[in-house]
């Protein structure tokens, strides 16, 4: 029997990026005259990339944003935050441990993002966690990315895993649509980057830290979506 995996979104869900994505964000608009960043206004737009960042901040301050202005902002955003990772991007807390429950109860361990794969590595790699995962798969990875399903099921594919003994973990309506969508039950983390509750989206389970995502929780998600309930588990 293939060993069960748990797949994991990345900004917002495992690691706290936020002051890194909101320092690349301010330097890229530094010569524009837009005015400083609030970054209160931006937490909901922290996991949809630099692009619908800067969209953000043009829409903010009632200024048209060409295509061409567009662009040159967007390589000005990755280079700055290419040039600093991991920065100061740290393990949400209890991430740490509970990425080691899984490996030891002989799960697989993947990731599954929107962040350009080549990011994806360098921030795993510059925080040390880059062993724990047998695939680290990102928006350029395939044809697809998330909320198309076929971006999680190719990364389960890819790790060596079983979609039907799978748990996607995540901070987002995209990523709560995408494991939906696969007919893989998903945790939801509500401490991340979004504008809506993460209960509003209907998850299979909402945490608040991930001492609540426990080997046993995520075993009994996969047993109740084979058995085709919606009771959703509770943290014992």
């Amino acid at each position: 029997m293939t060993q069960p995996i748990i797949v994991f979104d990345l900004d917002g869900t495992l690691v706290d990026t936020g002051p890194d994505l909101l320092a690349a964000l301010s330097h890229s608009l530094k010569d524009s005259g837009l005015p400083p960043i609030d970054p209160n206004l931006f937490q909901a737009y922290l996991g949809m990339g630099g692009r619908a960042m800067i969209e953000r901040a043009f829409r903010q301050a009632n200024r048209t944003l060409d295509d061409e202005q567009h662009e040159k902002l967007i390589a000005t955003f990755l280079q700055h935050y290419t040039d600093n990772i991991p920065g100061t991007s740290q393990l949400f807390p209890g991430a740490r441990d509970a990425m080691q429950r899984f490996a030891d109860a002989g799960w697989t361990l993947a990731i599954c993002t929107n962040k350009f794969e080549k990011l994806s590595h360098a921030l795993i790699e510059g925080l040390g966690i880059h062993a724990h995962f047998a695939a680290n798969c990102g928006a350029d990875t395939f044809a697809w990315r998330k909320p198309d399903p076929r971006h999680l099921i190719s990364t389960i594919e890819q790790a060596g895993g079983d979609p039907d003994q799978a748990v996607m973990v995540g901070d987002s309506k995209t990523d709560i649509d995408t494991a939906k969508a696969a007919g893989i039950p998903v945790v939801a983390v509500d401490f991340g980057y979004t504008d809506q509750p993460v209960a509003t989206y209907e998850p299979s389970m909402v945490i608040s830290h991930y001492d609540e995502l426990t080997v046993a929780v995520a075993t009994r998600l996969i047993a109740a979506a084979n058995e085709g309930t919606t009771t959703q588990a509770e943290a014992p």
